[in-house]
């Protein structure tokens, strides 16, 4: 995968490209990531990026000139094509994320479709905002990593350049990991004769981790995960799961399809809080 980050900040990324599953995926020919400073586009002697808003207010807003050439210069598919590519899901291949609090939130389904593709390009927004032409002509996509303002796009772009990484195939030791994390819905789950894969998440936070010792200053791990009865460990994972996730994001419950063990281990956990 071919990784383009756009920034007027391009130091900024020499922490999150050095080390752990990026600079591996990187090492390994996985993933290709080049940072491109935005300043190099700008021909005036002040290498000028930014100027004031029509129509007057506080703050900055980034010039389209800039982006446009730099963006132009990578030689991506047009954006007419981008477009119709999403639009047909399985043919699209390339994508130029606009990072913005503006965005749409970007979760780990967005993630996972744009580990699809061959190339992707962020650009990092910044100051008062982005000159909204970039975001309607040039980028095909707006996304922002939550509801907060940050100070410019580098944070959402390394959070986003992160997310996506781990999930190439191949960048991470075991690939089965990311597909038991949370938040992931395309795993499939259900008993097995190993535990090492006895509760996919299935779009709801991740069940508790536990590792040696077993006796922490008295404080044990839950008999089942020794018990070595993989049945019984599956349904305590996916019982603590739910629990997890009632308590701390139970929107989620909302958008994921519970089976009958599902909704029978909540009425029981319903019912404990009840007492």
């Amino acid at each position: 995968m071919k990784i383009d980050i756009v920034t007027i900040f391009p130091d900024f990324f020499r922490g999150p490209l050095d080390h752990g599953i990026i600079r591996r995926a990187q090492e390994a020919g996985l993933a290709a990531i080049e940072v491109h400073d935005l300043r190099a586009f700008a021909h005036d002697r002040h290498k000028t990026v930014d100027d004031r808003p029509f129509g007057g207010g506080e703050g900055m807003v980034l010039k389209p000139e800039p982006i446009f050439e730099c963006i132009e210069g990578l030689k991506v598919q047009p954006r007419a094509e981008r477009i119709a590519a999403h639009a047909k899901a399985a043919a699209a291949k390339q994508s130029v994320v606009l990072l913005s609090a503006q965005g749409a939130r970007f979760n780990q389904g967005v993630a996972e479709q744009l580990a699809a593709l061959e190339r992707i390009v962020l650009i990092c927004g910044r100051y008062e905002g982005v000159d909204e032409r970039v975001g309607q002509h040039l980028a095909d996509r707006e996304l922002s990593i939550g509801d907060y303002v940050l100070s410019g796009g580098e944070l959402g772009a390394a959070v986003i350049l992160d997310a996506v990484t781990r999930l190439i195939p191949g960048a991470l030791g075991n690939e089965a990991s990311t597909r038991q994390e949370s938040f992931t819905m395309s795993a499939e789950r259900g008993a097995s004769e190993s535990a090492n894969s006895t509760c996919a998440s299935g779009g709801l936070l991740d069940y508790p981790h536990y590792t040696r010792p077993a006796d922490f200053r008295g404080l044990q791990v839950p008999e089942v995960l020794v018990s070595g009865n993989h049945e019984q460990i599956r349904r305590w994972r996916r019982r603590s799961a739910l629990e997890k996730t009632l308590r701390n994001r139970p929107d989620l419950l909302e958008r994921v399809a519970l089976g009958d063990e599902d909704k029978e281990l909540l009425a029981r956990i319903a019912g404990k809080e009840e007492r």
